[in-house]
């Protein structure tokens, strides 16, 4: 199966670099999804949560805002702000969630960019 590298990054440091068989990105015209093999381009990001599906798993990172550069073998991604929200730890999922929470509700955006984007995270308890 065909995989592109993907490397999030914030100025705290590396949060995620691996193979991924696809991820989906919150674009500042929408959200769009990254496969092997795609165009290249460099967008920005708003407010919203990247969608990481591994090859035996799937992975979501809440973000407030960054860049991507996608190329046919790898997305790199630049964000100011990311909070993991799958963990293995019960205690430790509730306590992401609502830093996520947090860190959305600190970007000013439109309500219903803030009330879609916590929605999608409150998905992940």
């Amino acid at each position: 199966m065909d995989t592109i590298k993907l490397s999030i990054v914030t100025p705290n440091g590396e949060i995620f670099n691996g193979d991924v068989k696809s991820v989906t990105l919150p674009g500042k015209d929408g959200e769009f999804g990254v496969l092997p093999h795609h165009s290249s381009l460099v967008s920005s990001l708003t407010v919203g949560v990247i969608e990481i599906e591994e090859l035996n798993a799937t992975e979501a990172v809440a973000i407030n805002w960054g860049h991507v550069k996608v190329s046919e073998k790898a997305v790199d991604i630049l964000v100011d702000s990311a909070i993991a929200l799958q963990v293995s730890d019960d205690s430790a999922l509730a306590s992401n969630i609502e830093a996520a929470k947090k860190l959305v509700e600190s970007v000013q955006d439109s309500n219903s960019t803030i009330a879609s984007v916590s929605a999608k995270i409150s998905s992940f308890a």
